[in-house]
């Protein structure tokens, strides 16, 4: 029996020292036991007036409900780290307000990164093609120098392409004020169906803006921004001269978070060109829109509105559009008006369930009263973000031409 005994001894001993340190069965002991709660709501801190674009607050809204996973987390993390240019991102899990719950802190640490890739838009659209809208952004001391490509045939009359480059400050001695240099130069192509519908001294081959733009944080939901844009754009008639178009340009923004579950934005815009500035045309452009969301575990809902006016003769790249990836979706922006219009209106719901999507969108673009015609449309798809493949079909009668969209972050 005492042999017995010192034989356990002897091969138990090499062993004992096997499992691990003591932190390390802490941190096992921790996940074993975090892994059996529901995560309650989640929320970044250690920013002041911190700001998550919508893609990557809406996979962390998709963590609530479910149970705690420390590789997931640990992913959102990291991209919140990228995302914010910070140093490093620490979970922080605290007990909920429920039995069995726990709230999810990110703790931001605020240092920034140097450099950064963004790719705004990369859209496939079956009617349109391909739209691509990519920058790289450098951060010196405070000052962000952005440099941008694009090939954009979604969101205007025309398809542009060429180059974006914007210098911002966004702390200008208060973190309430900021201030942006923003400058495009585009080439323009046309769709056949506008060359037909325009006049040839509205064509133009050739696009440079430059906008200066100061922004003041009225309050915490509410901010201002104004500026003047200069635009000059060269129209294809070997004899026309290069035109301006001057605008002082002013933005109300509103942006109001309940929790983690309801979120409402809206923006009232201004664009005036007048003689003043040395404007060839003279017009003011109204806008305005508001976008509601509901979260709840895995639903959503999310409810839009927007309307425009424009008086006076402005050039095509400020007219309204409808029927592209984001409104009216599934119908042709020129089958609706080729050279878009100066009043519109739109509104839509959108529903989803974990990655599925389904879609409602009804609006009218015209100029005389008499030539509204309210549009709708239905659509469903497939979103995990930031990629989106959504297929969308036009409510009218006869037969169904239903347009496909594919791609990321629209």
């Amino acid at each position: 029996m005492k042999v017995m005994w010192l034989l356990a001894v002897v091969v138990a001993a090499p062993l004992a020292g096997c499992g691990g340190t003591a932190d390390d069965d802490n941190d096992l002991q921790v996940l074993n036991v975090n892994s059996r709660y529901t995560v309650e709501s989640v929320h970044v801190m250690g920013l002041h007036r911190l700001k998550i674009s919508d893609p990557l607050r809406s996979e962390l809204d998709q963590v609530i409900g479910s149970k705690y996973d420390d590789s997931v987390l640990k992913k959102l993390a990291d991209r919140i780290r990228k995302e914010l240019r910070a140093s490093d991102v620490k979970i922080n899990a605290v007990r909920g307000s429920e039995p069995d719950h726990l709230i999810v802190n990110f703790q931001v640490n605020a240092h920034e990164q140097r450099f950064d890739l963004n790719m705004a838009k990369f859209l496939y659209d079956s009617k349109q093609g391909w739209t691509g809208d990519g920058s790289a952004t450098t951060h010196i001391q405070g000052n962000a120098f952005t440099f941008g490509l694009l090939s954009d045939g979604d969101s205007l009359i025309e398809r542009f392409a060429g180059v974006r480059v914007k210098f911002e400050r966004k702390n200008l001695g208060t973190d309430r004020l900021q201030l942006r240099f923003e400058f495009d130069s585009f080439h323009e192509q046309w769709n056949q169906a506008t060359l037909n519908a325009a006049q040839p001294s509205e064509i133009y081959r050739t696009r440079q803006v430059f906008t200066p733009e100061a922004t003041v944080v009225i309050a915490q939901p509410l901010e201002l921004s104004f500026g003047v844009s200069f635009a000059r754009f060269r129209p294809t008639a070997a004899a026309a001269k290069t035109e301006s178009a001057n605008a002082v340009v002013s933005t109300l923004r509103y942006h109001r978070r309940w929790g983690s579950e309801q979120e409402l934005t809206g923006a009232y815009s201004i664009r005036s060109a007048t003689s003043v500035l040395e404007s060839d045309p003279a017009y003011t452009r109204q806008f305005v829109e508001a976008r509601y969301r509901f979260r709840h575990v895995h639903n959503s809902v999310e409810i839009g509105f927007l309307a425009g006016r424009l008086n006076g003769h402005a050039p095509l790249f400020e007219r309204f559009v409808l029927g592209d990836s984001a409104r009216l979706r599934g119908w042709n922006k020129f089958d609706l008006d080729p050279l878009g219009g100066s009043r519109v209106v739109h509104g839509s719901i959108d529903y989803r369930y974990r990655f599925l999507q389904a879609f409602y969108d009804t609006g009218a673009v015209w100029d005389r009263a008499q030539d509204r015609e309210q549009k709708q449309s239905v659509g469903v798809g497939f979103k995990k973000e930031p990629f989106q493949l959504a297929v969308a079909f036009p409510i009218r009668a006869g037969h169904a031409d239903p347009v496909f969209y594919a791609g990321m972050n629209f």
